[in-house]
């Protein structure tokens, strides 16, 4: 811990607007989600396969820390919407993989535009090093999240990611 009356004080700054900051990206994904006339964690499950493409509903379980049948219905129901397709695994039976249809991904893409055309005006303020630290700061939240997901489950002690 710094003895530096300074850090301290940007540290403790810098973790209040980053719990602020986490505040309002759930209200927003809510009112996103509500906008489009889905659960969270349908858009959760949306926004994944958007980025991976498809999954299997294991995957999207661990992803949206819901239980396999709680997917099974999720994906159901995005099925029904038309978001979704969902197919067994031709490689193993038991397991059903699901993608994103492509022609729905600007469905959901629309609700952002403004937010990520502000974002983006936002970060060409900033300098290539400047986007490099907040690129490897958002990696290694990233790492401390998926630990402490590993251990609220059940999978050992959080190591410190750093």
């Amino acid at each position: 811990m710094s003895h530096d009356p300074a850090r301290a004080s940007a540290i403790a700054d810098l973790m209040s607007a980053g719990r602020e900051t986490s505040r309002l990206s759930t209200v927003l994904r809510y009112a996103i989600a509500e906008r489009l006339g889905l659960a969270v964690s349908d858009l959760e499950c949306l926004d994944f396969l958007a980025d991976v493409g498809s999954a299997t509903a294991g995957q999207i379980a661990e992803r949206t820390n819901l239980t396999t049948g709680a997917v099974t219905s999720m994906v159901r129901r995005l099925q029904q919407a038309g978001y979704v397709t969902a197919e067994r695994d031709p490689a193993d039976r038991r397991r059903v993989v699901v993608t994103m249809r492509p022609e729905r991904i600007a469905d959901l893409e629309r609700p952002y535009e403004r937010f990520a055309e502000r974002a983006e005006r936002l970060v060409e303020g900033y300098s290539a090093e400047e986007v490099g630290l907040l690129v490897r700061h958002h990696g290694r939240l990233q790492e401390m999240y998926l630990a402490e997901l590993d251990h609220l489950r059940g999978g050992g002690t959080p190591q410190p990611s750093v």
